[in-house]
């Protein structure tokens, strides 16, 4: 079918492809017992999710009054070698994702992933979950390397969805995700952005600024064709 509309697209991770919060919510709970704070709901990992861990865990300790930076620094660390260890046991694909997958694929769509999680945990969780080979690229948070402020080239900023787009080899791109942090990388990349409303957004999903807005991964076909 050489009609379709697309022939890249790039996905986040997290809340996107992914139902993650319950590994991220169980680290992040991890790092605040060692820091002497208390454990949150792993529920409520959702509504921290989207800038990245360090993020993630910045909101959970500064709701509980806060540390020094430099003992922040340890805490996070000590988080990322526990999420390295445990970052892939109850994530899964959400409803839909491998059949929708397998459908772009058969109308020639070339996919890659874009996220703020560090590429080699996405790496090894898509690998644990058997669907790496299904993309070109695999953009973590550390993979743009950082800018003149220190801080990493991760999302908001465009440059990880244009490599992406590059990846694929695709001119007519289009990016799906379900934070702002998501829909301002897309808008700043010039590449048209579907909002997942499943995922974890951190606004009203109609009120993210996407192109259009799926209430599951299995909507997105027609989504990309409405564009």
């Amino acid at each position: 079918m050489t009609d379709f509309p697309f022939d890249a697209v790039g996905f986040d991770l997290d809340g996107t492809l992914l139902d993650t919060f319950r590994d991220l919510g169980t680290a992040v709970n991890h790092a605040l017992e060692l820091g002497g704070f208390d454990p949150v709901p792993v529920d409520s990992s959702k509504d921290l999710i989207g800038g990245g861990a360090k993020i993630m865990l910045a909101k959970a300790v500064d709701a509980q009054g806060g540390m020094p930076d430099d003992e922040f620094r340890k805490l996070y660390k000590a988080m990322l070698r526990y999420y390295s260890e445990h970052n892939a046991v109850y994530s899964q694909p959400y409803p839909g994702v491998i059949e929708t997958l397998d459908e772009l694929a058969s109308r020639g769509a070339t996919m890659a992933v874009v996220t703020n999680k560090f590429e080699d945990f996405a790496t090894n969780i898509l690998t644990t979950l058997g669907l790496t080979d299904r993309f070109a690229r695999i953009i973590g948070g550390d993979s743009m390397g950082k800018g003149a402020d220190g801080k990493y080239l991760s999302k908001p900023h465009p440059d990880p969805v244009i490599a992406a787009r590059e990846a694929c080899g695709g001119v007519r791109f289009a990016f799906v995700g379900d934070s702002s942090y998501d829909v301002a990388a897309a808008k700043a990349a010039s590449v048209p952005v579907i909002v997942a409303a499943y995922g974890y957004c951190d606004k009203p999903p109609h009120e993210l600024g996407g192109d259009a807005v799926i209430d599951s991964f299995d909507g997105l076909i027609s989504a990309l064709e409405s564009l």
